[in-house]
């Protein structure tokens, strides 16, 4: 019965794991992976991510990420926009005729932490107090927050310590200000995004519970 049991409960894992899996490939390629929230367009895209990792764990999460940066890989690569060097080694840098491979960190490095980060959050919460429904909620929507912000904060420090003078090169500003540009958009696009992702990622948990 036990074996019975163990072997339900992997191929049920595998089943979520799968759905999120597709989830993230359509939220990256289609429009619904972003909302409008009046002063900025929010991705939630990571969010599949958040709430495998809370879900599944960490190791299932930092797979849910590589696919969420592979996904990003690939829709950098086949629908190039002005940033899109910084994701993908295929798209060359301006003013240049190649792509660089430290794209590939930028993609996949950050992505694969929001499937850990939110898991590590949201276990520590629950372990310093006694998990009420409130506590559980503020610690599901920290998860979120952190996962989040975990995105934001690597990606876009990654792109400015690896490709500064690129950066401010097709930004049109001074290299010395790149780096207020970068602590820019982390305020006005992150921290909208972090606390959409809270939550989602709390909404969601809170329904599903801990049945993995």
């Amino acid at each position: 019965m036990n074996a019975l049991q163990g072997t339900s409960s992997k191929i049920r894992k595998f089943a979520v794991t799968s759905l999120f899996a597709a989830i993230i490939f359509l939220m990256t390629f289609t429009p619904i992976g972003f909302i409008n929230l009046g002063f900025i367009n929010a991705t939630i895209m990571h969010v599949p991510v958040i709430i495998g990792s809370i879900l599944l764990g960490p190791s299932i999460g930092a797979c849910l990420g590589a696919m969420f940066g592979l996904a990003s890989l690939i829709r950098n690569t086949a629908m190039p926009n002005l940033l899109s060097f910084a994701f993908s080694p295929l798209i060359p840098m301006p003013g240049t005729e190649r792509g660089s491979l430290l794209a590939l960190a930028i993609c996949f490095i950050p992505r694969i932490l929001v499937g850990v980060t939110p898991w590590y959050v949201h276990k520590w919460l629950l372990s310093i107090r006694r998990a009420n429904t409130q506590w559980r909620l503020t610690s599901l929507f920290a998860a979120g927050i952190a996962g989040s912000m975990t995105n934001t904060l690597l990606v876009m420090h990654l792109i400015f310590f690896m490709f500064r003078d690129v950066y401010a090169s097709v930004r049109g500003i001074p290299v010395n200000e790149a780096y207020g540009l970068v602590l820019s958009v982390i305020t006005v696009n992150g921290i909208p995004e972090a606390i959409l992702a809270g939550v989602l990622a709390s909404a969601v948990c809170i329904k599903i519970g801990d049945p993995f």
